[in-house]
């Protein structure tokens, strides 16, 4: 369903779980970074009905996971600390075709934090079936069930302002595109991405 073309280096998980407490603040700043996107999504265009009630309740669902993760981090004693940089997401941004009309433009960034979400849940995946902590493990498996909604909400988002054949085809390039980001990128257990 995710249409990831590459999955994830198996040992990443392995790394993640000996780096817990720095994979749980770079999640934290991901949950805040994914609700602050739908927000300037709804403040760029707030003439999009549909764009509007989707994303309304996604932004409650993100700013809620960043509670949670928060949670998780104070019963284990993990200050929040400084947003890291996110190089994954940045490569992602500068896929992103310029120039186009209003609705070219917003279905390139739908289709964007598509992938984000997409590559997300596959990770909350690997985290809910291979770590130890117990806690952590049903945790993730709750966020995975949420992110793949919210990669369906997008797809389906663009599809309301573009044709679907040209949404399919250009998620597509993204997603192979997205593959080479993957490939190029260290694997580093104490980023989620």
């Amino acid at each position: 369903m995710l249409g990831l073309k590459l999955p994830t280096d198996p040992r990443w998980v392995n790394l993640a779980e000996k780096s817990i407490a720095e994979i749980l603040i770079d999640h934290a700043y991901c949950e805040q970074k994914a609700a602050s996107s739908c927000i300037s999504l709804i403040v760029k265009y707030p003439d999009r009905e549909k764009l509007v009630e989707v994303l309304t309740p996604v932004v409650a669902e993100e700013w809620g996971h960043f509670e949670r993760v928060l949670e998780k981090m104070k019963e284990r004693k993990i200050p929040l600390g400084h947003q890291r940089k996110d190089e994954y997401v940045e490569k992602l941004q500068n896929l992103r075709k310029k120039g186009g009309s209003s609705e070219e433009q917003l279905v390139e960034q739908l289709l964007i934090n598509a992938i984000i979400e997409a590559r997300s849940c596959e990770r909350f995946k690997l985290l809910s079936e291979q770590i130890a902590d117990e806690d952590l493990k049903k945790f993730y498996y709750e966020l995975m069930v949420s992110e793949a909604g919210h990669y369906v909400n997008f797809v389906e988002l663009a599809k309301e302002y573009m044709p679907e054949t040209y949404v399919k085809a250009r998620l597509q390039e993204l997603l192979a595109q997205e593959a080479e980001i993957i490939k190029s990128l260290e694997i580093r257990g104490d980023r989620m991405h």
